[in-house]
């Protein structure tokens, strides 16, 4: 009986959150250093749930250990909506890269909603005497080249080591940042002169000239760099990689306030400012229903446990 009256209660206690939700301001936990295409979407996207949920929405980068830092402190967070972790696929990465984490990725989160995804790209430094994926490859095989990653751990740094590495035979290490905004800096630099990362960080610098696009891992050409090829044109067939963008809260939040995330970031994808804006920074908008993000989610992190599992790949 008691037991009855307690759960009862804490049905009653989770429907007036759920109601009054939100009251006060949200903080969007991304687990990377700010720049990157994690932070672009919580900012783009939180500026809009602000305006529909009439609250504030405070973006706040937690960045290190290839996004579990950040990662962690929302698993141990209050499940009451108003600590929200925005992160990408590194989420799906990190369930068998890091099964020590703090957190477990599946027990201890509610998938919420998928704003956007975008395609990882290869990109050099001018000074490079390369413009195409197999001279890149060429090349490697006689210079002592690395390659730059937003973190171990990240879709791009497996995209890279599935390609440099596992199918080329190259022993090309990556260098690991924290964050995307960091890695595009160093091949900027010319520290090293090949990188990795989701299209929206480097693309300013493509188009300004201070790098040099190699291929793209969509199933077609993105069309803000349309002269750019996929992997499978350049001779690598089979590889279609994505870094999606998502919006997850602490396991025990009430229903209706998941539902209401969900609601505010789907509205805030169908806005035409924010299509606007993420568009032009190549990323594909997606939206949908938390079910649907929880069963993507659990495709994507037994896909990518077997890169991490056949590549023999640890966390750095």
């Amino acid at each position: 009986m008691m037991r009855a009256l307690v759960a009862l209660l804490g049905f009653f206690v989770a429907g007036a959150q759920a109601q009054t939700w939100p009251a006060k301001p949200i903080h969007f936990i991304t687990p990377f250093a700010p720049g990157g295409p994690t932070d672009i979407v919580a900012r783009i996207t939180g500026q809009k749930v602000q305006e529909l949920l009439g609250q504030p929405v405070v973006v706040e980068s937690r960045a290190g250990a290839g996004g579990n830092i950040g990662t962690a402190f929302v698993a141990k967070s209050a499940p009451d909506g108003y600590t929200v972790l925005v992160t990408s696929s590194a989420f799906a990465v990190n369930a068998t890269l890091s099964p020590n984490a703090g957190y477990d990725p599946e027990r201890d989160f509610i998938p919420t909603a998928v704003p956007a995804r975008q395609p990882n790209l290869v990109f050099v430094h001018p000074s490079l005497p390369v413009k195409t994926l197999a001279e890149l490859v060429a090349h490697a095989k006689s210079a002592k080249l690395a390659f730059a990653s937003p973190g171990s751990g990240t879709t791009p740094h497996l995209t890279g080591e599935y390609l440099f590495n596992q199918l080329s035979k190259l022993g090309m290490p990556a260098v690991h940042f924290r964050g995307a905004g960091p890695a595009i800096a160093a091949v900027v630099g010319g520290e090293p002169t090949v990188g990795a990362g989701a299209i929206s960080t480097p693309l300013p610098h493509v188009k300004a000239g201070r790098l040099r696009a190699i291929a793209v891992s969509s199933a077609a050409r993105v069309q803000v760099m349309p002269d750019v090829p996929t992997f499978a044109e350049a001779g690598y067939p089979g590889i279609e990689d994505y870094t999606w963008i998502g919006v997850f809260l602490p396991a025990g939040t009430p229903v209706a306030v998941v539902q209401k995330l969900n609601d505010a970031v789907n509205q805030s994808m169908r806005a035409p400012e924010v299509r606007e804006k993420l568009t032009g920074l190549a990323y594909d908008l997606v939206g949908g229903s938390p079910k649907e993000f929880a069963d993507y989610v659990k495709v994507e992190i037994a896909k990518w446990g077997k890169v991490v599992r056949e590549g023999n790949i640890t966390a750095q």
